[in-house]
């Protein structure tokens, strides 16, 4: 069996296990387990830090997670063919946007009969994007999985956050939201937009 082979096997593999662990954490005893595995981990890393600073270790998460996702974004996406598809969307936009302004029916028409095609694409592109998230999943839901078990068992555990002031981690913040998970994605949108800009990726957005 070729390299070439080896590595489609190892993708197929790596693939199938995301979504079987994305799939898995809908069953309350899969998560239970993914937390309590992570937890014999993460435990020495909780004493050396300590509990009062536990949001040190929510920020590390969220750093992680924002670079591992950017990263796979940078290396499995074609961002190549995205600065293109973005480029052509551009030129589209700009053309709609004359065309609906001066009336003008042929351009329109055109245009029209030409954005069908360019919705195909863009999905075709979501489609590709849609590919690392499996990838991503294997790293961040083992992470969130612990923390929705080490939280659970630390139900007064508290921490300072910023505008909210001293909170409980397992507090709502509106609906399902609690602060520690509000916080743990604030965090990883924030680092993730840094990362991105550093590495220039795009997303396939209309």
């Amino acid at each position: 069996m070729d390299k070439q082979k080896i590595r489609d096997w190892a993708n197929k593999i790596v693939l199938g296990a995301g979504l079987i662990l994305f799939i898995g954490i809908m069953i309350p005893s899969v998560r239970d387990w993914i937390g309590k595995i992570m937890d014999i981990l993460m435990s020495p890393i909780v004493t050396l830090v300590g509990d009062e600073n536990f949001f040190l270790i929510l920020s590390a998460m969220a750093i992680i997670t924002a670079i591992y996702s950017s990263l796979i974004q940078k290396y499995v996406v074609d961002q190549s063919k995205m600065m293109e598809f973005q480029e052509k969307m551009k030129i589209f936009q700009k053309e709609m946007k004359e065309a609906q302004e001066t009336q003008n029916t042929y351009m329109l028409k055109r245009l029209e009969e030409q954005q069908a095609g360019m919705m195909e694409e863009q999905m075709g592109m979501m489609k590709d994007q849609f590919k690392p998230m499996l990838y991503i999943v294997l790293v961040s839901i083992p992470f969130l999985m612990w923390a929705y078990y080490y939280i659970g068992s630390h139900e007064t555990a508290m921490m300072v956050f910023p505008f909210w002031g001293e909170e409980l981690l397992n507090g709502r913040v509106f609906y399902l939201f609690t602060y520690w998970l509000f916080w743990y994605f604030l965090s990883s949108l924030a680092f993730s937009q840094v990362f991105r800009k550093f590495l220039n990726i795009r997303a396939a957005g209309m």
